[in-house]
């Protein structure tokens, strides 16, 4: 079997598709996870924002966004963003599966959306929003060497994740953290079905089990 094919496998199984359209009380918002393989190896697709944005500007996140009236789902969200940040088209996007919703420090709940690209994919980034487009291997997020990690951060549960990264081709480092990391954690944990070589705090055997329990603890507050 084929990586690609071999892990669509895997993380079809996590798919929670809209288990959690119920939830109008919250803002929502969606990112997508590019993923493509290269050599063999599972790579991922970040940017890194602009810094003439209003909110985290020039963090690296995924590409992702508020959701619009006109969006049909999470889903929707996800992949219109995309393509107005990096130039993605939908059609060039497999989606695999929706992820747990977590809810981020200004109380946005968001979506992690899953989807494969081709690994010939070049992006235009839109200079208003992105200033830069990176890949990353994922198991990059299992590995101790380049991560630091934080408790008692506030807005944030459990642990603050932490990683910097250095781009081979531009030279550039970039600054991996907060909600980004967990969900870049996250997938490699799913993906790779391999245990990261620092505490996640969660359970990585049954991570979804903990983002659950977060989410509910969240919802009783409002």
């Amino acid at each position: 079997m084929h990586v690609k094919e071999e892990i669509i496998g895997i993380l079809k199984q996590f798919d929670i598709g809209d288990k959690f359209s119920y939830l109008p009380l919250l803002p929502r918002a969606s990112v997508l996870i590019p993923l493509f393989v290269r050599s063999g190896r599972l790579y991922t697709l970040l940017t890194l924002r602009s810094k003439e944005l209003r909110t985290s500007a020039g963090e690296v996140c995924f590409p992702g966004g508020k959701r619009d009236p006109s969006d049909h789902d999470d889903v929707d969200t996800a992949l219109r963003e995309a393509e107005e940040e990096i130039g993605l088209s939908p059609d060039d996007v497999q989606v695999v599966c929706t992820l747990f919703p977590i809810i981020n420090k200004t109380g946005l709940l968001v979506t992690p959306v899953v989807g494969f690209i081709e690994e010939s994919f070049c992006p235009s980034p839109n200079p208003d929003e992105v200033s830069a487009v990176f890949t990353v291997p994922l198991d990059f997020f299992t590995s101790k060497e380049d991560h630091h990690s934080t408790y008692g951060v506030a807005g944030m549960s459990g642990l603050l994740h932490s990683f910097y990264f250095v781009d081979t081709d531009s030279g550039s480092q970039y600054h991996i953290w907060g909600l980004t990391a967990l969900m870049a954690i996250l997938v490699a944990v799913l993906a790779l079905k391999k245990k990261p070589e620092f505490e996640v705090g969660f359970d990585s055997e049954d991570p979804l089990a903990f983002f659950q329990q977060i989410l509910h603890r969240r919802i009783s507050k409002l």
